[in-house]
């Protein structure tokens, strides 16, 4: 938590909208207030922890702007991914993510916050590569891994839908 001294401040941020938005965005998605919830939160997270700047430098030349780290561009190791580290935290930041994007119902606005959810890993990155003040790498890596827990939480929210369908049926 120390290299991100704005954590706190975002994670209370991102409760607090949340919060206040949830109704109208569930109503807007034709879904659940947890969904909707649990959508807008797991963004905000996302945003907070990769967009935040970081407490001490990075390894990153500054006066290379738009450079990425490319040498990692395929699934990371299971030894990797079952260990805590940067890799199992950058899935697990994006499970809960495709679990709401899972667990809406299918429509245009599902859709388009699929495309969204898909797009996000890469405009990180591209933002983390092009602004410098952020003390931060951009990594192919980071965009697999972050992809991979958005599908591992697609799975999940849309094996629960169908679950939940044939459970009422």
């Amino acid at each position: 938590m120390s290299d991100l001294p704005l954590l706190l401040p975002g994670i209370v941020i991102s409760v607090i909208v949340s919060v206040a938005t949830s109704g109208r965005a569930a109503r807007a998605l034709g879904t659940r207030r947890f969904v909707a919830g649990l959508l807008i939160l797991s963004a905000g997270l996302i945003l907070t922890i990769t967009l935040s700047p970081l407490a001490e430098e990075c390894a990153c030349d500054p006066n290379v702007v738009g450079a990425c780290d490319l040498s990692r561009i395929g699934l990371a190791p299971l030894d990797e991914v079952l260990d805590v580290n940067t890799t199992s935290l950058n899935i697990l930041m994006f499970m809960p993510l495709g679990l709401a994007v899972g667990l809406l119902p299918g429509s245009r606005r599902r859709t388009a916050i699929l495309i969204g959810a898909i797009a996000l890993p890469f405009v990180i990155e591209a933002i983390q590569a092009l602004v410098p003040p952020l003390e931060r790498a951009c990594e192919s890596a980071d965009v697999v891994d972050n992809l991979t827990g958005l599908a591992i939480g697609l799975l999940v929210g849309a094996a629960a839908t169908r679950l939940g369908r044939t459970s009422s049926a």
